[in-house]
């Protein structure tokens, strides 16, 4: 890949096997990334730009060590254009306008160039605002990369002429693929099931996978890797878990209905086992905010609002410092009042709606925007609860057939007990 000052380096790298296992794993195609197959695969945004020779800036947002610098690098490479990095703990301003007048000159001799800034989350926005003259002339395509929010940590100014692109966490499988690349590059073999451990406990990072590898392979004499050598390596007990089979399963339904049974250490326990063994944390929350819906429900609405507060605490902050958010709404949901009434109502009128698909809208409940919807009887009956003294009324809006049906039956558990008074007194009131 070239550069403005790769001036003298030998085409083969004679120090590859010293290098980190990450760097001598580094893609040298985009076809060989692995992950992020939503922005790479053929179709997709980023593959299109490439194949079109139509590269453009861009913001690469996303956690450590799933492929940022890799793919702007490779980005660089299959679009022949100079490759220039950029740390913003290193660089200023002056390294920023030195290299945009360089690049500039380079252009008017067809010569493109990537500059790509690490960690542009961490530029302040003198140094961020360098960049803005070069990408409105064209003169460079920038590549940011950053495990922030950009909408919080960019200028809008040049985050106006960047797209956006959010890479996500390797899943398992992807992980478990790049563990086996590594062990094949390092001529290792190991035990069933220390791939999908590796692949498991490093939570969606690569980098880390792989050091972890290396690590580990480290204490392996006799070039065969087993979990002891893992948890020399961690100085920790390698959890049984597999995050696709069926102990991923056993875990998660553990905890819930340690929760819908209102064990608190019950359900801090299944937590605590499920974040120890690198669990997804918005799968997590994303489980937690289900049962605020599905078990607590009504009997406590601020449930729901908690738990999505969790999972934005979670997204925000990360790890480790979002787990706390995590336990705090398990226990939150475990001592709240129960209730399924709004998950079983539900169920209930689906499977009505199911039976009777072809009931028609009764005609007291049609809008009637026509004269001749009106002479057919659209809207005849229709009480409005607004002219209601207590906007209670007491037409019927179920279809024929099923009038009087009731499908919520609220508990006397929490709020529930006050919506089922309520509910009581209406009934009467329409009696």
């Amino acid at each position: 890949m070239s550069s403005l000052f790769d001036e003298g380096v030998p085409e083969t790298d004679l120090g590859r096997g010293s290098r980190p296992l990450a760097e001598r794993l580094r893609p040298e195609r985009l076809d060989q990334v692995v992950g992020q197959k939503h922005l790479l695969a053929p179709g997709r945004a980023i593959r299109t730009m490439v194949e079109k020779d139509r590269l453009k800036s861009m913001i690469l947002w996303g956690p450590p060590g799933v492929g940022k610098t890799t793919i702007a690098r490779l980005l660089a490479a299959e679009s022949k254009a100079d490759f220039i990095p950029f740390s913003a703990v290193l660089s200023g301003i002056k390294e920023i306008k030195t290299v945009m007048a360089e690049a500039e000159k380079n252009l008017r001799y067809g010569r493109r160039t990537v500059v790509f800034v690490d960690e542009i989350h961490r530029f302040n926005k003198a140094q961020q605002d360098a960049f803005l003259p070069s990408v409105e002339r064209g003169d460079i395509v920038l590549i940011g990369a950053t495990t922030e929010n950009p909408s919080f940590e960019v200028n809008g100014a040049l985050l106006s002429r960047a797209k956006v692109f959010t890479l996500r966490g390797l899943s398992v499988e992807e992980l478990s693929e790049l563990v086996t690349r590594g062990l094949k590059e390092l001529e290792v073999t190991a035990d069933e099931g220390v791939v999908g451990m590796i692949a498991a406990f490093v939570n969606g990072d690569a980098r880390n996978a792989l050091n972890l590898v290396e690590m580990a392979a480290s204490l392996a004499e006799d070039k065969h890797l087993t979990v002891e050598h893992l948890e020399g390596v961690l100085e920790r007990k390698m959890l049984l878990y597999d995050k696709s089979g069926e102990e991923h399963y056993n875990l998660i339904s553990a905890l819930h209905k340690s929760v819908r049974s209102s064990d608190v250490d019950a359900a801090l326990y299944w937590l605590a086992r499920m974040l120890e063994s690198g669990e997804d944390r918005m799968y997590l929350a994303r489980r937690l905010v289900r049962m605020a819906v599905e078990d607590i429900g009504l009997a406590d609405p601020r449930a729901v609002e908690q738990a999505i507060a969790c999972q934005q605490t979670v997204h925000f902050l990360g790890e480790p410092e979002g787990d706390q958010a995590l336990a705090q709404i398990t226990i939150y949901l475990a001592v709240a009042p129960k209730s399924d009434a709004a998950y079983r109502a539900l169920k209930g009128a689906v499977a009505a709606a199911k039976e009777r698909l072809a009931e028609p809208v009764p005609m007291q409940l049609r809008n009637a925007p026509t004269r001749l919807m009106k002479q057919l009887g659209y809207g005849d009956g229709y009480q409005h609860a607004h002219q209601s003294a207590d906007a209670v009324v007491s037409m019927e809006c179920m279809p024929a057939g099923l009038e009087g049906t009731v499908f919520y039956e609220p508990t006397n558990r929490g709020v529930e007990a006050k919506i089922r008074e309520r509910l009581e007194e209406w009934k009467k009131r329409r009696g």
